[in-house]
């Protein structure tokens, strides 16, 4: 069984053999150039096809319906190759989540922001975790708001993390720190926030009932742990509307 990523470029890689496997001998055979254009739209058409067999989500389908159709369209405006080799150092420092663990870059916004401020002047909680703290726009405005509470935050895309570590600058009860969230201890904190994707939703669960003492809380923003009930869900205006799922171990 192929992990998620790797599956995605097998369905591609699949569409591309199986086009060109009979298109070349075809036009091979009679001596022609093979018309690129319509290749391209053949194996997107073959692409999304296979995708949707093998039940993608619509924007997977999507995905690999356009992959070779744009791959020629690019091809067409000789850029320099360069420039995307530039593109994808830069997206992946950025978005590196998005690609080995299916976490892209979600940022909270202020409304999320004051709900969890009050969830933690409710609760008392003087420990805090942010499991993928992004830019620490969650972060900074509350180690602000509570100079005497400690705040900490994990995040593995280098470029989103530097640029949080000179954001929080001048705060001694704010630590960010880069790397894995898996290998992120969660004993000791009182609330551990996460604001991932569903895909790792069930496995944090895992590892929070394995690591976080009894009494603390899991808050996940906008993706519920799959067949688990929480303890309470917290509604916060906006668009679209993202509601914290509180989890009590």
């Amino acid at each position: 069984m192929f992990a998620p990523p790797l599956r995605q470029f097998a369905l591609q890689g699949a569409a591309v053999i199986l086009v060109l496997s009979l298109a070349w001998p075809y036009f091979g055979w009679r001596a022609v150039a093979m018309p690129w254009r319509e290749t391209s739209l053949v194996i997107g058409g073959v692409a999304l096809l296979l995708a949707t067999l093998s039940r993608q989500p619509w924007w997977w389908r999507l995905i690999h319906g356009g992959f070779m159709p744009l791959v020629w369209a690019t091809w067409q405006l000789a850029i320099d190759p360069g420039w995307f080799l530039l593109a994808f150092i830069l997206l992946l420092l950025v978005y590196r989540g998005a690609l080995s663990g299916r976490v892209p870059l979600y940022l909270s916004n202020r409304e999320t922001v004051a709900a969890l401020k009050a969830l933690i002047e409710r609760e008392n909680c003087q420990q805090v975790l942010d499991l993928g703290a992004g830019l620490g726009s969650t972060l900074i405005p509350l180690a602000d708001a509570w100079p005497e509470r400690q705040f900490a935050g994990i995040e593995n895309a280098p470029a989103s993390w530097l640029l949080s570590r000179l954001l929080g600058l001048g705060r001694p009860n704010l630590q960010l720190g880069w790397g894995d969230l898996w290998q992120a201890p969660l004993a000791g904190h009182d609330l551990v926030y996460a604001f991932l994707s569903p895909a790792p939703m069930a496995r944090l669960w895992q590892k929070a009932k394995a690591e976080m003492r009894p009494g603390s809380l899991l808050v996940s923003n906008s993706f519920a742990v799959p067949d688990v009930v929480c303890s309470e869900r917290i509604e916060t205006p906006g668009t679209p509307p993202r509601p914290l799922f509180c989890y009590r171990m």
